[in-house]
Formats: C-alpha cells, structure tokens, sequence
C-alpha cells in the first residue's frame, strides 16, 4: 500500500486496523510509545518490531480512538521519523482483549 492508503474502511463503533509503519522506527522506543498512546485511548491490541526495520501494530476499539491512535503514530516519539503509515481496516475480531501488548520481533 501507499502512504497512508486505507482499505475496508469502518463506519461502526468497533473495528480494527493493522498497522506497518516505516522510516526510523526502531531504537527509538516506537513500541512504549505506540503501547501508551493506545493505553491511554482504551484500546486493545499488540505492536511488534520486523525484521525488516518496520513496527507492525494492530489496534482495536472504537473508530474515532483507532484514528486518534494512528495520528499519533504518524508523528512518533522523539528521535523517530514516521516516513509511512500504511494502514488495513477491518471489523473488531472476535474475543479481542483488553489489553495492548508488546510482541517479539517477528
């Protein structure tokens, strides 16, 4: 996908979107950031580094906090430079908890 493309759009009170988000995105504390942001919004969901220096995430919970969330992603902690966000919506899945975790590097 391209900057900031979406897909499956949500107009509904859950959902869901998967995250890959690129430029200097790690060794910057990208993962704490992203945990509290989504902490603080009251989302569920989990963030990991990639190998192939990118942070995926997948944040869940109502609409208007989800895009709050990816906002401030897009502009990052210090010492991070968000150069992409490329973003997947879906619907909320199913039994999703109530927490947002940090995930081993896949």
């Amino acid at each position: 996908m391209s900057r900031g493309q979406e897909s499956g759009r949500n107009g509904g009170a859950g959902c869901a979107a998967r995250l890959v988000v690129a430029g200097r995105v790690q060794g910057v504390g990208f993962r704490w950031f992203t945990q509290r942001a989504a902490d603080g919004l009251r989302l569920s969901g989990w963030v990991r580094n990639r190998r192939d220096g990118t942070v995926e995430a997948e944040v869940v919970g109502e609409r208007a906090a989800v895009q709050a969330c990816i906002d401030r992603l897009r502009e990052g902690p210090p010492g991070s430079e968000v150069s992409r966000v490329d973003i997947e919506w879906a619907e909320a899945p199913g039994g999703s908890g109530a927490r947002f975790e940090i995930r081993p590097t896949l």
